[in-house]
């Protein structure tokens, strides 16, 4: 597949990216990643492999794109989840200027 990515083409396969990224240990991800195998890869390492380009010279949505027409599962990162309501008796305690209880 022709792909472009920070002004260069690519002509990218799934086998190839699979050869290229074989003995690559993950690094921890912080943003997006790829399941490449049976790792989670952030995609700036993923496409810093398969161009030999420095992660400054390329989007993650470049390689991310990519990877996902290749066919590869494509992760963006979870949203933080939002915060747990308070009861009307822990709102009111709160308002005072009490502690909120807990478990009620």
């Amino acid at each position: 597949m022709r792909c472009v990515i920070a002004r260069f083409p690519f002509d990218l396969s799934k086998s190839g990216v699979l050869e290229s990224m074989k003995g690559i240990k993950p690094e921890p991800i912080t943003g997006e990643s790829v399941i490449i195998g049976r790792c989670h890869y952030p995609v700036k390492q993923v496409g810093e492999v398969i161009t030999r380009q420095d992660r400054r010279d390329f989007t993650s949505g470049e390689v991310t794109r990519a990877m996902a027409r290749l066919g590869f599962t494509c992760r963006t990162p979870e949203a933080a989840a939002p915060p747990r309501a308070l009861s009307p008796f822990q709102n009111a305690s709160s308002l005072l200027g009490g502690p909120a209880p807990l478990g009620l």
